[in-house]
């Protein structure tokens, strides 16, 4: 058996717990109107710049994530949907009071079923319509920027034409 001194076992003590967490969210279309757009939640980050992304959230014991993307859509943006498709996954890793958390997002496609655009959820700071082929330009992630690749696969009628990010063009 292996001894170690003092203050070696102690910061072997102090390593950082891991927790795994799941939430589901996704992007809302509105197509009733002339335009198509989609409703994006703000965030003021630390620096108070305001920060786009898809609307999310945990999912609930009992819940599906295509459930807990509707309840959440509709908590952080006031608009109730009804989910399409799966647009993607996103999962990424993130420290949280001295614990390492892995985070999985499912995210989905949802079209607009009704309700009224509102910033009323805490978490939210500002929620907005967004035309639809100005998405990517709005959004802060570019995790999140890469899911809209997959728009035009999925709306084709949209006439959104695909991402073309830092990496080159998403694909086709």
């Amino acid at each position: 058996m292996l001894a170690y001194p003092a203050d070696m076992a102690q910061s072997r003590a102090k390593k950082p717990g891991r927790v795994e967490e799941t939430s589901a969210g996704g992007l809302i279309v509105d197509r009733s109107g002339g335009m198509l757009r989609a409703a994006l939640i703000g965030r003021l980050d630390r620096r108070g710049t305001m920060k786009w992304s898809l609307p999310k959230g945990h999912i609930e014991p009992g819940e599906t994530p295509e459930q807990a993307a509707e309840r959440e859509i509709r908590e952080e943006t006031g608009i109730e949907g009804r989910v399409l498709t799966p647009l993607g996954t996103i999962d990424f890793w993130f420290m949280l009071q001295a614990q390492r958390v892995h985070k999985t997002v499912h995210h989905f496609l949802l079209e607009a079923q009704g309700g009224a655009l509102s910033d009323a959820d805490s978490e939210v700071d500002e929620v907005s319509w967004v035309p639809l082929d100005q998405v990517v330009d709005r959004l802060a992630f570019e995790d999140e920027r890469r899911l809209m690749d997959r728009l035009p696969e999925l709306l084709p009628w949209s006439g959104v034409a695909g991402h073309q990010g830092a990496d080159g063009p998403g694909p086709a």
